[in-house]
């Protein structure tokens, strides 16, 4: 079965058996007047350097795509968000965070091709159940200015018992810095006068997010 028919090949093998380009042209539908939907597929993958590209795409720049209309675009658009909120939505709706891997998936796929820096917490309650995300500074692509104070005021605005906090390197390299470092600690530092936990922090890169808990930084 080639990939000129992805739909029935996602019906008969399931849908982990498609390439890059099947399960692109799957979710497209359909070509554009004699450019087939695998062709389509192959080329936006190539003209993006891949899905992560593609998928980051702005909507102006999927636009200009030869065979990309507006309803096209729109769901390449939604299909990362509906990703974001399906990670989100295992954070809020389950257990007291227990696995380290769902916490690092939220936060790559809400951090992680941020342009600049970006510092943000996940507020937690006494069971450790999330009660909130938000991003709270944003910096040049050098850094960011993280202020304790702001989110020691942020966290009892919340009423956490304890949070999570996390960073992306625009470099992708995900080692945390000197200054990485500092900031965490007059962060616990400032917290727990209030009585409130960080029980980790995350620097997110392009692999695997590094957690400065399990590095003994914290």
């Amino acid at each position: 079965m080639n990939t000129d028919r992805p739909r029935e090949k996602l019906a008969a093998e399931g849908v982990a058996a498609l390439n890059d380009v099947e399960l692109l042209a799957a979710l497209l539908g359909t070509g554009a007047g004699r450019l087939p939907v695998a062709e389509l597929a192959a080329g936006l993958l190539r003209d993006f350097g891949g899905l992560r590209g593609l998928l980051q795409a702005r909507q102006d720049a999927l636009l200009r795509q030869r065979g990309l209309g507006p309803a096209k675009s729109a769901k390449l658009l939604a299909v990362l968000e509906l990703s974001r909120r399906y990670l989100h939505e295992m954070l809020v709706r389950g257990s007291p965070i227990e696995s380290p891997e769902v916490t690092e998936q939220y936060l790559k796929s809400v951090l992680r091709d941020h342009p600049h820096e970006v510092f943000a917490c996940l507020f937690l309650d006494t069971r450790h159940r999330v009660i909130a995300f938000e991003e709270l500074f944003h910096g040049t692509i050098d850094g960011a200015t993280v202020y304790p104070r702001v989110v020691a005021e942020k966290a009892l605005r919340h009423g956490a018992a304890a949070l999570i906090a996390a960073h992306n390197h625009p470099s992708g390299v995900s080692e945390p810095s000197l200054a990485d470092q500092a900031i965490t600690r007059r962060l616990k530092d400032a917290l727990a006068l209030l009585d409130i936990r960080l029980l980790d922090h995350f620097v997110i890169g392009d692999g695997r997010p590094v957690s400065m808990a399990a590095r003994g930084m914290l």
